[in-house]
């Protein structure tokens, strides 16, 4: 059975297909500041796409989306900051969640465009 870092790259690695299959440019994936980490981050029609990956085994404790609430937003909100600024990056951003569910041996996945604004 797989460990949680196993199931997460498989997530991201599933969810890097799915975008760049639309046409999104991956520009990195895991990147890092300091203690901050964004799953994805893609360019796609002229807007910087941020994007976080969930992948769950089971909707018992609810759907893999739910799991992004405001504190991981607000981090990612920090860590989408950090890269503008350090990339000197001028495109329009956008927040997205990719939920992953895993049932009977099969993965459904649901792409949430633009899921969680920053609040001022």
């Amino acid at each position: 059975m797989p460990n949680n870092t196993e199931k997460g790259n498989l997530g991201e690695q599933m969810a890097c297909d799915f975008l760049a299959n639309l046409g999104y440019k991956i520009m990195h994936t895991n990147w890092r500041h300091q203690h901050l980490e964004v799953d994805l981050i893609a360019e796609y029609k002229n807007m910087l796409i941020i994007v976080e990956v969930k992948l769950r085994a089971s909707d018992a404790f609810g759907e893999p989306k739910d799991f992004v609430g405001k504190a991981k937003q607000k981090k990612l909100i920090k860590a989408a900051d950090f890269y503008i600024k350090e990339n000197n990056v001028d495109l329009e951003i956008r927040f997205d969640i990719i939920s992953i569910l895993q049932s009977n041996g099969q993965f459904h996945l649901e792409h949430i465009e633009n899921a969680f604004q920053p609040t001022p």
